[in-house]
């Protein structure tokens, strides 16, 4: 893993620890995609604090994704989460880690299937009994395992292996493996043409993408809550920055700090509007989807028991944060099946730009 420190250094400061599931490439310390990527990136809950002396705000960024911010969480090294995916955050909470959910990161937030060219494989239904990998433990996992289901299949179909994004595009180049699910990492890749794309899901079902949050521990929001709602404050005028369309260029060379060509976030961003990916909105379609999550981790036996989403939610700092920032109107609601309940304020920015 590796740190990232902000803020003034004085005796026996109050620090936020704010922990993020992964790394750029080749170790960059920057992450992408999401409304907490655009946080980490251009300090903004840095510049919340930089008036205040005794406190100090500290990043950690986490080569081994969820599954490693979940270990950090329960050994008491973190206090906020932010962009954790949907299963490594219910896993941890039914583990016993005490958390509260506050608000989103990402949402509707597509995976790839990635095949090494002339493989033979294109579409999901020539899954069966390739060799295949996944990140497993993250918000991948599970994505990948509704579409398979949908196709009539499941994980026992598949040879799927467990690999880092880094080991499986290795594992490609080197011919050991078929094929991969992937994200934004995968199109690069693509681009100079060394593998193909049978299959994507942002044209899918609503409910076959991925999602992450932001989380905070009871303790530390019971011990400093004016310093929570100021977390989730500078947050959302994060998340607003990143979701206005006037922004899109500018906010795929944040991301591409991370050692990814702004080019693939054209491509992984491109026909949907940004304010329906950076949504921190936990509405009825985001609830649907960690319930449904739940179910089919219970299923899998990765849960120890099951987890009662609402009763985790505190959406009291959220709702503050928009009224304050007259922002309440400015991002989509969605019901549980993915239609729009409202549409957003943030329509006036300009449509999606194919790119």
């Amino acid at each position: 893993m590796l740190c990232v420190a902000a803020g003034n250094a004085l005796a026996d400061p109050i620090v936020i620890r704010i922990g993020y599931p992964g790394l750029g490439v080749d170790n960059r310390p920057f992450a992408y995609g999401g409304i907490a990527s655009v946080a980490h990136a251009e300090r903004y809950i840095e510049k919340e604090f930089e008036n205040d002396p005794d406190i100090k705000v500290e990043w950690t960024l986490f080569r081994g994704a969820g599954p490693a911010v979940n270990e950090a969480f329960a050994s008491g090294q973190l206090d906020f989460s932010a962009g954790l995916g949907d299963l490594p955050a219910i896993v941890h909470r039914s583990n016993g880690i005490k958390t509260k959910w506050l608000a989103q990161s990402d949402v509707h937030t597509p995976i790839f299937l990635a095949v090494r060219k002339g493989v033979g494989i294109n579409g999901i239904d020539d899954l069966v009994g390739r060799k295949i990998a996944q990140f497993r433990g993250t918000n991948l996992q599970l994505a990948a395992d509704r579409v398979l289901a949908a196709h009539g299949l499941t994980e026992k179909n598949v040879k799927f292996v467990n690999l880092d994004f880094a080991g499986a595009f290795a594992a490609i180049l080197s011919g050991n493996i078929d094929g991969a699910f992937g994200g934004v990492e995968v199109l690069e890749l693509k681009r100079r043409g060394i593998i193909e794309i049978p299959y994507d899901t942002k044209n899918d079902k609503p409910e076959f993408s991925r999602a992450a949050g932001l989380y905070v521990t009871e303790e530390f929001e019971a011990k400093h809550p004016e310093l929570v709602q100021r977390v989730v404050n500078a947050y959302i005028r994060a998340a607003r920055w990143g979701a206005d369309e006037a922004n899109r260029e500018a906010l795929y060379e944040v991301y591409a700090k991370s050692g990814i060509p702004t080019e693939s976030f054209r491509e992984y961003f491109s026909g949907q509007r940004l304010a329906d990916r950076l949504n921190p909105l936990i509405d009825d379609f985001v609830v649907e989807r960690y319930r449904d999550q739940t179910r089919r981790a219970l299923d899998y036996g990765l849960l120890r028991k099951p987890v009662e989403i609402e009763s985790w939610i505190d959406r009291r700092y959220l709702e503050r944060a928009l009224a304050e920032q007259h922002l309440e109107t400015y991002w989509p609601r969605s019901r549980a099946d993915g239609t729009k309940l409202t549409e957003a304020a943030s329509s006036a920015d300009g449509k999606a730009q194919q790119r």
